[in-house]
């Protein structure tokens, strides 16, 4: 008997083994918005901290503009689900699942990236916790740029906002414009500029990030800068698949999600310079700031939206907003 052949073949297959070992860790990575928005461009940061820290034994693939089919509204039960491993979702969508979601949209509340993130910095823990309640962990936040008010006409004035057909993206959104007056569409992303284009809605409440990945210009032409909120999205990872790592790249996970935390925060503070620059270069006119009247008449509209969401959200919501005043940060 030749027991070449049959030594040959053993060394081929013991020479294998220890590659099987290093075997790649794939992941799918849901994201609603265009590939040039803020959140994906922290999202690929992430992805590039998490290869380099593991020596890219973790892969993770990144899809944007809703390209998996699914919106921020499907992202917690999709992940939990581990339909997808980890998403980027706009918190206030999540508001169903629990009320703590809506704190960073609150009116008037945080209406700049430092108040914004100290606010973050202590609601944390409760975020987790949701997350953790629900087979899920917390990597890290995206903050938006404030939001202000995109629209055909201008908004400067209280009556400016009378009977408006206006785009919201959570409830805090919908209860503060209907009490100033206008008439809010609570709209998820992918739905705003089929709505723009057939008319259905005339203005749009967002940052002046998200209108310029929209080319907002192309439907409106004036951005009022009202400083409404800092909302942030959240992205969230399946914890069977964070369980399935083992330890070293568990800790280059959560090491690559510390990193971006800091990366997308130092972000969004230089952004709205950037974007005020694309929309000067397109024509549209921006308000910044607007008049004290506005401001006045949206920060009385916007009381109801806070304590609806105290009301809702019980001890933990009182809890955040007093450790928040002790911070400094004060409305």
């Amino acid at each position: 008997m030749n027991l070449k052949p049959v030594a040959a073949a053993l060394f081929a297959l013991t020479s294998m083994m220890p590659l099987a070992s290093h075997a790649q860790t794939r992941m799918d990575f849901s994201n609603e918005y265009n590939a040039s928005s803020i959140h994906a461009e922290g999202d690929l940061y992430f992805i590039e901290q998490v290869k380099e820290l593991t020596q890219d034994e973790v892969s993770i693939t990144l899809h944007t503009g809703g390209a998996l089919g699914f919106k921020s509204a499907d992202h917690f039960y999709a992940v939990s689900d581990n339909a997808i491993q980890i998403a980027d979702t706009l918190a206030g969508t999540l508001s169903g699942i629990d009320p703590i979601f809506l704190l960073s949209s609150l009116p008037f509340l945080a209406e700049n990236e430092d108040e914004a993130e100290a606010l973050y910095k202590i609601a944390r823990p409760y975020y987790e916790q949701v997350f953790a309640d629900n087979n899920q962990v917390l990597l890290y936040a995206s903050p938006w740029p404030a939001s202000g008010i995109w629209a055909k006409k201008q908004v400067n004035t209280p009556s400016d906002l009378q009977n408006l057909k206006i785009r919201t993206y959570d409830k805090n959104g919908t209860i503060t414009l209907r009490e100033a007056g206008a008439s809010p569409v609570k709209l998820s992303w992918a739905d705003v500029v089929p709505q723009l284009s057939t008319g259905g809605i005339e203005a749009v409440l967002t940052s002046a990030e998200a209108g310029a990945n929209g080319s907002f210009w192309e439907h409106l032409n004036n951005y009022s800068a009202i400083q409404y909120a800092v909302p942030l999205n959240m992205v969230h990872m399946n914890k069977d698949e964070f369980d399935a790592l083992d330890q070293a790249q568990q800790q280059a996970v959560l090491q690559a999600a510390k990193q971006t935390d800091e990366h997308n925060w130092l972000e969004v503070r230089s952004r709205v310079s950037e974007n005020y620059k694309d929309l000067n270069e397109h024509g549209v006119t921006i308000q910044n700031p607007v008049s004290d009247e506005l401001s006045a008449s949206l920060k009385i509209a916007a009381k109801p939206a806070i304590a609806q969401w105290l009301e809702a959200v019980g001890e933990r919501g009182q809890i955040i907003l007093t450790q928040f005043e002790k911070s400094g940060n004060t409305q």
